[in-house]
């Protein structure tokens, strides 16, 4: 069992995600967080970023799915950033939350959110 993790958070893009016409007309924002379970020993004992995920590198995959294709729920959006996050075969697991600030939603709120959790089927 992994206990080692990178974690991303706060990842920002403008997305076109919704069920109703103006959410893809005008798009928002999503906020996304990923943390990836991996074994960062050789990364540790290596001190060779190639020895690890590059988050940077994740952050720009993450942001092509956020900024790409337009889909309607938020939950398709958090499987296809997980589809992502996995893609790497050093990731046992991955947790991706996307947030909807500014979802439609006719009452005061902070947030709205679905977190999603996949592990990698050897």
């Amino acid at each position: 069992m992994t206990t080692d993790r990178i974690h991303l958070t706060g990842l920002r893009a403008r997305g076109r995600h919704g069920v109703y016409d103006f959410e893809r007309e005008q798009g928002q924002d999503f906020v996304v967080d990923a943390v990836l379970e991996l074994d960062l020993g050789p990364a540790a004992t290596s001190d060779d970023v190639t020895a690890t995920v590059h988050y940077g590198e994740l952050a720009e995959r993450l942001v092509a799915v956020v900024t790409g294709e337009p889909v309607n729920l938020i939950e398709t959006l958090a499987d296809r950033l997980l589809t992502v996050c996995l893609a790497d075969v050093r990731v046992d697991a991955a947790t991706i939350t996307v947030h909807k600030p500014e979802a439609p939603v006719p009452h005061t709120f902070t947030d709205v959110a679905v977190t999603m959790t996949r592990a990698r089927t050897r």
